[in-house]
């Protein structure tokens, strides 16, 4: 099992900017997919971004592209989502997920996510 804490949340106004972090625990072997999703209220959960173990390839949702940047620390087993330039729209709870490599980009394990607000 894979266990996932999320951090950094809050309340921030728009254009500003906030850092979640995501600290893995557990068998982090199974963790060279780890990525951010969001769930804004009403609205269907949503991919954001991912990164891989070993080459730190990255992928952004488009809504996000140049305004938000994924990192990560094996060394520290931490998820990164650095956020600049925040809209309302940005509003949501941010949850980390992680999955192993089976060939394809899956989740097996999420954090209980961390609360996103944005005011305009």
């Amino acid at each position: 099992q894979v266990q996932l804490v999320e951090s950094g949340g809050g309340l921030v106004q728009a254009g500003g900017s906030l850092r979640l972090s995501c600290a893995a625990s557990g068998r982090t072997s199974r963790t060279y997919f780890m990525g951010w999703f969001r769930q804004a209220p009403g609205k269907e959960r949503e991919f954001v971004g991912s990164i891989t173990y070993n080459d730190g390839r990255t992928r952004y949702a488009d809504s996000v592209k140049g305004r938000f940047t994924i990192s990560r620390d094996n060394t520290q087993n931490t998820l990164y989502l650095q956020m600049n330039s925040l809209k309302p729209e940005d509003t949501a709870v941010y949850y980390c997920a992680a999955g192993p490599n089976r060939g394809y980009e899956g989740y097996d394990y999420w954090g209980q996510g961390t609360q996103v607000f944005v005011s305009s």
